[in-house]
This record gives structure tokens, C-alpha cells and sequence, in this order.
């Protein structure tokens, strides 16, 4: 069955199913998913931990073995397996079918993997392990609520703040959620509890915000000015090469008006997103822009990308990070304000 991560805490109160499959892109909530279910499991008396990795050249009988043996012990085991790419290919994805047709009542199975797209949810491997068990998928945290999320884990410490704080610790971190929590782990160990100050946070905490092209496009597609500004400047200060941020900004710019053109002649939203290869978080942020753009100041933009692109190769006048950064709040200009 599939089971949201906001329930998993729920769940795991209840009689354990045999196998968990946790995918997603978000690794600190996948690693606390895991421990999770690690726990729950030993105190349900499984007492023996097995970890395997199927990197190239993983012998998948080792699983199935497992699968099909009790313990040297003859006691209970929780046995791991991550798969780092998402795909066990052809013998793993026929050990996995196994293994679900037939899960070991002795075992408690959890299987790890990046996120999977469709043909991954619909594999005859995640079908069978899902059927047998709990699929958990863990989605990335969107910026919008990365606020009350700081909040709540700040809340476990005892510690509160303010939204203005709890947007500069966002900030700070951006992007980056396992170091989000380290930072909220030293603020435990280095400030008291109750409410915390900025000028108390900013003797403790580092910047550690992680930039890039995708949440840049997000925010430059939600019109989210300062937050562009603030990426610039992150991806410039990081060493980014501008000619990826440049390709970024061209294929929204080209994207974004296409998908506003075919919304105006009455087609398919989702096959204009598709068409124009628009993917996850920026697809819904691209559908949101489409109904606000001015589609004809847009276009009228596209000359100074052929400019920038000259400037980025060294054969235009200028700096190239601040035309990039003018071009930007241009482009945030052509879209109306939400109504």
C-alpha cells in the first residue's frame, strides 16, 4: 500500500508490514524514515541489523538467501537495501518480485532509492514490493514551507522564533536540509530555549544554503524577486558557470511562451508542459506563470538573451552576473501580480 510520510509515525504503532520501499530526493527525510522504521522494528524484537548496497556488481542472491533463511542466531532481522540508482536492473528486479510474492515473515525489509518517476511506481519489482508491504514516497520540501518546518523542529528543542527569524534561518539554509538540521542541533546545544533572537542566530549559524538552477527557475517563475537576487548572487559567489544559469533562463524564457501560446489557443496545459519539457516543482510554477505573463512584453525580451549570451562568451561590453540579474527582473516584470 502507499502511505504518506506524515502518516508513517501512525503506522509504525500498528503491526509492522514486512517490506517498506522509501524513495524520494529528500535524504534527511528519507534517513529518518529509515530510522524510524528501524526502531519501531526492534522493539518489535527484530534484533539483527543486515546491510546491503547494490552497486555494480551486487549479487542479488545474497537478498534472495536472506529472504528465504533464518538467522544463524534464529532471530529476527531488519535487513536494508539501497539501491543507489533506482534501478536493480534485470536480476535484482527479479529477486525484488520474489521477495514480495514471498516476504520473509522472519524480516523486516526496507528498501532505499532516489525518487522514481512513473515507470519506476510501475515496475513489476516496485508493484510487487509495494503490494506486500508500504511504499512511502518522500517528496523535497517546498521552499514555501520550509518555514514551519524549521518551526517545528526548533519546537522539539524548546525553542521558538519569530517568522521573520524563522524566514532568515530559511534563507540560510535554503536547499540544503540536512544541514538545516545540523544548524537546529547546534542552536539546541548553544542557545537556551524559548523564543530566539536574529542577532543570537547569526553568532551561531553558518550560511549554508545550497543553490541551483531548478530552485533558481522556480523562483523566477513564481516572480519571488528577492530570492532570485539572493540565488544569484549565491550561484555567482559558488563558482556556477553563468552559461548553465543563462541556458536556465533561456529555456524559461522560450518555455514560458510557449506554454502561455498554447494556453491562449485553448489546448492541454499538461501537454504544452510536456511538449516543452517542463518538469516536478517548475511545472506547476511554469502553469502558475503562464495564466499571469504578458505574453507580448516577454517576447519582446528575447533579444537581450541573444545579448547575454554574446556578454557570457566574452564578446559583448558589460558584466555579464548583473545584465543576468537585470534580465531577471525584467523578465519577473512581464508577470502580472497574483490576483
Amino acid at each position: 500500500m502507499q502511505l504518506k510520510l506524515a502518516n508513517l509515525a501512525a503506522h509504525l504503532q500498528k503491526p509492522l508490514a514486512r517490506i517498506y520501499v522509501l524513495h524520494g530526493d529528500e535524504p534527511l527525510l528519507q534517513i529518518e524514515a529509515a530510522q524510524a522504521i528501524r526502531a519501531a522494528a526492534a522493539k518489535a524484537g527484530f534484533a539483527e541489523r543486515e546491510m546491503l548496497v547494490a552497486e555494480a556488481g551486487f549479487n542479488w542472491d545474497t537478498l534472495a538467501a536472506i529472504n528465504q533463511t533464518m538467522s544463524l542466531f534464529g532471530s529476527r532481522r531488519i535487513v536494508e537495501l539501497r539501491i543507489p540508482t533506482g534501478k536493480p536492473g534485470k536480476e535484482g528486479a527479479r529477486v525484488l518480485e520474489a521477495v514480495g510474492a514471498s516476504p520473509s515473515p522472519d524480516n523486516v525489509l526496507i528498501v532505499s532509492c532516489p525518487k522514481l518517476d512513473k515507470s519506476g511506481t510501475a515496475s513489476d519489482w516496485f508493484v510487487a514490493l509495494e503490494g506486500a508491504g508500504v511504499a512511502v514516497a518522500i517528496p523535497l520540501l517546498e521552499r514555501d514551507n520550509l518555514p514551519a518546518w524549521i518551526a517545528e523542529r526548533l519546537s522539539r528543542n524548546g525553542q521558538r522564533a519569530t517568522n521573520q527569524v524563522l524566514q532568515y534561518l530559511a534563507d540560510l539554509t535554503e536547499g540544503n536540509l540536512l544541514a538545516a538540521q545540523q544548524e537546529i542541533d547546534k542552536l539546541a546545544l548553544l542557545l537556551p530555549a524559548g523564543e530566539l533572537t536574529q542577532q543570537a542566530i547569526e553568532s551561531v549559524v553558518a550560511n549554508v544554503a545550497r543553490y541551483d538552477n531548478a530552485g533558481l527557475s522556480e523562483a523566477l517563475l513564481s516572480a519571488d524577486t528577492l530570492r532570485v537576487c539572493r540565488m544569484l548572487a549565491g550561484l555567482q559567489a559558488e563558482g556556477e558557470s553563468v552559461q548553465a544559469v543563462l541556458w536556465q533562463v533561456a529555456d524559461d524564457t522560450h518555455a514560458l511562451l510557449a506554454v502561455a501560446q498554447a494556453a491562449r489557443e485553448g489546448q492541454r496545459i499538461e501537454g504544452a508542459l510536456m511538449k516543452a519539457r517542463v518538469w516536478g516543482k517548475r511545472q506547476a510554477a511554469m502553469e502558475r506563470a503562464a495564466k499571469r505573463v504578458d505574453g507580448r512584453a516577454l517576447s519582446q525580451l528575447l533579444p537581450d538573451l541573444a545579448r547575454l549570451d554574446r556578454i557570457g562568451k566574452g564578446i559583448g561590453k558589460g558584466e555579464v552576473w548583473d545584465e543576468l540579474r537585470e534580465y531577471a527582473l525584467r523578465f519577473i516584470g512581464t508577470l502580472a501580480p497574483r490576483s
